[in-house]
């Protein structure tokens, strides 16, 4: 037994009181049988679209996809899309169905979908339809397309990111036929748009899989982010390393927090090691100025993928200074607060520990030295030590009023001031602050 809401069952009520099929079908299903509460609910009817506008005539409803059988009924405020049992046409862009036409047969429905976990429907009280095994592959943790895998990714090249979501987020292996049919199918992904892409690999980083899908489906990925090829299989030549580039990767972003900015920081923290590896006469490895071909490497990817600027100007600040060894004293701690903020700190910390974490257990002593960090960082926050402009006990509007003009001066004043104040050789204190001032710019 599947609980569905009342404002869903309503509308499953109401579609067979007008004497149409209607069913709870795909994710929300998969869901629901894995004990997670859906975040949306779609159905699925006999009814064809105008027929189902009928049906909810009181109800508001919008058009969302009718052209592909699809509206959208608002059920206590609640959106509930609801699509027209249908067969697909071909997908000549690798993405789209050219046209659908729709049919009476549930069954057909189904067997258009994905993937077996996906191509589950479910009545309230005929129970579950599982025409493809969907349940045991759901038990086993499989991903496994319904009908000819490489068929289905023909039609939409997108399911091969998708099935590495499913595959990191469930942490599931992919059924052999079905991994195979993504490995040929895989250039097609060059037809797939920057967003879908980025939206994807969202979810493969975060998913509780990542690790083992980074390093075993690195072809694929590959494909739209072919700077990670490099680093697969490249040896670091270096004993605090045991990983070769790749591997370390995946073990850093496996080792963060499962939060979007932070796995894509790892990901490419070090993306710009092979282009700037040398060996020394002793057989080590260097990577100088790797943080930096990482952080050109990375921008390089992001703009491509179209990220939101919030992310990329996150994710370059963290590469950026992932490689810096900061000092466990409140000045250099003050500093690196000013450089990033409390949040970006934080996660920098949690990006060197994963990076740390990566390396040869030999060298995991740095735990320590980044424990000793944070909790300056916390001793510096509780006690609102000040380490930014706004902290000061002066400001612009301050200097204005002493008689100082208005211009570029003000800020690079207040910055000089800022430093003393950090570097603890003068109290932030207005009238010790206005003091200094008057004596170091004379007005």
């Amino acid at each position: 037994m599947i609980r569905i809401p009342d404002q869903i069952s309503r509308v499953i009520e109401r579609l067979n009181r007008a004497g149409y099929e209607a069913y709870l079908v795909g994710g929300c299903v998969r869901d629901a049988l894995l004990g997670n509460e859906p975040k949306d609910y779609d159905i699925t009817t006999s009814a064809l679209p105008e027929q189902t506008e009928e049906v909810f005539a009181d109800y508001p409803v919008i058009e969302t996809g009718i052209q592909h059988g699809t509206v959208t009924v608002l059920s206590d405020r609640t959106p509930v899309e609801i699509t027209t049992y249908r067969i697909d046409s071909a997908y000549t862009d690798h993405r789209h169905p050219e046209s659908v036409e729709f049919t009476s047969s549930l069954r057909e429905d189904l067997a258009r979908r994905d993937f077996t976990i996906n191509a589950m429907a479910y009545h309230p009280t005929q129970g579950l339809v599982d025409c493809f095994g969907g349940q045991e592959d759901l038990r086993t943790c499989t991903i496994r397309c319904v009908g000819d895998p490489e068929e289905r990714f023909r039609e939409d090249a997108l399911r091969i990111l998708r099935a590495l979501r499913f595959s990191s987020r469930y942490d599931s292996p992919i059924e052999p036929e079905t991994e195979k049919a993504m490995r040929c199918c895989a250039p097609l992904l060059r037809k797939i748009s920057a967003e879908r892409i980025a939206s994807e690999l969202n979810g493969i980083l975060c998913g509780k899989g990542v690790r083992r899908i980074l390093t075993e489906e690195t072809g694929i990925l590959g494909v739209p982010i072919p700077e990670l090829l490099p680093m697969q299989g490249f040896d670091q030549h270096n004993e605090h390393h045991i990983y070769d580039v790749l591997t370390h990767t995946a073990v850093a972003v496996e080792s963060v927090p499962p939060e979007k900015d932070l796995r894509l920081a790892a990901l490419f923290h070090d993306i710009g090691k092979p282009p700037c590896f040398s060996l020394g006469e002793d057989g080590v490895g260097h990577f100088y100025g790797h943080a930096k071909k990482s952080e050109e490497i990375a921008r390089t990817v992001l703009n491509r993928l179209k990220y939101d600027n919030a992310t990329k100007d996150t994710v370059i600040t963290l590469i950026r200074y992932h490689d810096m060894y900061m000092e466990e004293t409140e000045k250099t701690v003050k500093r690196m607060l000013r450089k990033l903020g409390p949040e970006n700190f934080r996660k920098l910390i949690l990006l060197n520990r994963a990076d740390n974490m990566a390396q040869n257990p030999a060298y995991r002593e740095r735990q320590a030295h980044y424990d000793r960090l944070s909790d300056l960082a916390d001793k510096i926050l509780s006690e609102e030590q000040c380490f930014s402009l706004k902290d000061l006990a002066v400001n612009g509007s301050d200097l204005i009023k002493e008689g100082y003009r208005p211009g570029p001066q003000i800020g690079e004043m207040l910055d000089e001031v800022l430093n003393l104040v950090i570097d603890e050789k003068l109290e932030n204190r207005k009238p010790d602050i206005l003091l200094f001032l008057s004596c170091r710019y004379p007005h």
